[in-house]
């Protein structure tokens, strides 16, 4: 048995947003723009959203203090200021963080009775404000899945997952990747990498979310070195935001597997961008997978040879320094993850400590 069900409209075109001013008009005639202060500035995805929306009559606000890896102390803070706005719909603009916090937002203003820990419980909540989203990177694809991640007051990051935060809406328009630095562009591409991969072997794959896992695969293979090597290539940023809406549309069906899990640590506590912590641990989770479904394993070789070779060829290295109480705390939750019900393979804990010992600095 397997099902699909995608319930994004996704539009991917050059200038998306002139083209397509009369859909904003049908979320209603008071908009939310939720972005970070500095990217959507300079790649002029910001000015060309509010000249669409000036131009289809829609009033809008702007809420620009999103960050990377967006806490639950910001999503309060957002929440609080803008509670009696009472806004039609939500616009995420910008990459993975303000389109997962427009996502979290957006709920919270439907449901002002809740606050950001009952996100994570879905029988509280049956509706969020209609979302809208325009990446401007390309590797989450959050503008094509029904989860948002944010991170606790802990520190560690915790995802939840509701269809009603599937946004209504996908505007992508490749052009306004270009703007990334080499840095970005390689977190990102790795990000579509692992979900494309992550979601190929993963326990809960489906023939569809097959078809797009290999393609999306096929796509960065050939272009995210291009994107590297030259930065205004076009083609190669069209085939790379092609691969990570493609990706994303493929964990919205199967979810992401335990290098995520993985990863997170990494990233929160140690700075390192979410993309090239993930894909840090692929490659076991590639090789784990390879004892339960070889002939996958084959199709993925086919495309990349050694899929490891591919992550570091692309210049993905880390070495971070983690204490003993760290590695304990890490190995102990990715033990307990519920992303081991559908990773394939033995993750042991001899075998996590010795993948977060390989990034670990002498």
């Amino acid at each position: 048995m397997w099902q699909y069900f995608m319930p994004t409209k996704v539009i991917f075109s050059k200038n998306v947003l002139e083209k397509n001013i009369d859909l904003f008009k049908n979320f209603g005639s008071k908009a939310l723009i939720i972005t970070g202060k500095h990217s959507s500035k300079k790649n002029g995805s910001l000015q060309d959203l509010e000249k669409s929306l000036q131009s289809a009559g829609v009033y809008y606000e702007i809420y620009d203090k999103i960050e990377e890896n967006p806490t639950y102390s910001l999503i309060r803070e957002a929440v609080y200021s803008l509670r009696d706005r009472n806004f039609d719909f939500i616009i995420g603009l910008g990459g993975g963080s303000p389109l997962d916090s427009a996502k979290a937002i957006a709920v919270l203003l439907k449901n002002k009775d809740m606050n950001v820990e009952d996100l994570y419980n879905a029988s509280k909540y049956e509706q969020s404000l209609p979302i809208c989203a325009i990446p401007t990177t390309s590797g989450t694809g959050s503008e094509v899945t029904q989860y948002s991640v944010l991170t606790d007051d802990s520190g560690y990051k915790k995802g939840f997952a509701h269809l009603s935060i599937f946004p209504a809406l996908a505007l992508i328009d490749p052009i306004y990747t270009i703007s990334m630095n080499a840095s970005l562009t390689r977190s990102t591409g790795l990000d579509a990498l692992c979900h494309a991969v992550e979601g190929f072997v993963s326990k809960r794959a489906t023939p569809v979310s097959d078809l797009y896992a290999v393609r999306a695969m096929e796509l960065i293979k050939e272009n995210l070195p291009k994107a590297l090597e030259n930065p205004e290539d076009l083609g190669a940023r069209e085939n790379m935001a092609c691969a990570s809406c493609l990706a994303g549309m493929v964990i919205s069906q199967t979810s992401t597997t335990l290098a995520h899990v993985l990863g997170y640590p990494l990233s929160t506590f140690k700075g390192i961008r979410h993309g090239d912590a993930t894909a840090l641990f692929l490659d076991s989770i590639v090789n784990q997978a390879e004892k339960e479904i070889p002939e996958k394993i084959a199709t993925i070789k086919k495309i990349f040879t050694d899929i490891g070779e591919f992550i570091a060829s692309v210049g993905l290295k880390v070495s971070v320094q983690i204490t003993d109480e760290e590695l304990e705390s890490w190995v102990n939750r990715a033990k307990q993850a519920a992303h081991n019900q559908w990773t394939r393979g033995i993750f042991d804990e001899k075998l996590l400590r010795h993948l977060y010992e390989r990034v670990k600095k002498d």
